[in-house]
């Protein structure tokens, strides 16, 4: 089914210009993908334009995610250090949008749980992962993670590996860099070196 348009514009995006005006920065398609980024203080009222225009129907909340973009050197679609995307689905057109905000530390974005039930436990793991404070959705616990876990381990700065496994008798395990296990997938003869792998 094709995307509603008016004129040479797809619908979602003059919907969204109307209610948001200057506030929806940039539009962008990728893939055939359609990419609303807007100022982050308004997000809410994008997704609810989204939802709740009869003629465009995006009533399905795949997911919302988060993205660290401080070691990012390429040109981006939004300023501040992380972005949040929502992914929508339209159950009346079959298609989808993607709505992108950035945020910096120390900034808050409004929480989407109040139109879709759904954004709350994502955006709780972004907030756990990222650092990414949702206002409305605020934690006063750890999520996913431990409750004295010290860090945002999806941020660029977070170190990889290297840390001992603390096992259920007191005993520490080998750190990741200890452990050298040879698999199929580094050649296509089953090999490592002169190892065979595979048990061929």
């Amino acid at each position: 089914m094709p995307n509603p348009m008016l004129g040479e514009e797809r619908l979602e995006v003059v919907k969204v210009r109307v209610a948001l005006g200057e506030d929806l920065i940039k539009v962008k398609t990728f893939r055939d993908d359609l990419f609303l980024c807007v100022a982050r203080e308004r997000v809410v009222d994008a997704l609810r334009v989204l939802k709740e225009d009869p003629d465009l129907g995006y009533d399905y909340f795949c997911e919302c995610l988060g993205a660290d973009y401080s070691a990012w050197t390429h040109e981006r679609d939004l300023p501040g250090r992380f972005e949040v995307i929502y992914n929508l689905m339209s159950t009346r057109w079959f298609s989808r949008v993607f709505v992108k905000v950035g945020v910096d530390d120390g900034q808050t974005v409004p929480t989407a749980k109040g139109l879709f039930l759904g954004a709350e436990y994502p955006e709780r793991e972004i907030n756990d992962l990222y650092g990414v404070v949702f206002e409305g959705n605020e934690q006063t616990q750890r999520f996913l993670l431990p409750d004295d876990w010290v860090g945002y381990p999806l941020r660029k700065e977070y170190p990889l590996g290297g840390e001992d496994v603390l096992f259920d008798r007191g005993e520490h395990g080998p750190a990741i860099e200890d452990v050298s296990m040879p698999h199929a997938g580094e050649s296509f003869d089953g090999k490592t070196g002169s190892q065979g792998v595979s048990g061929r």
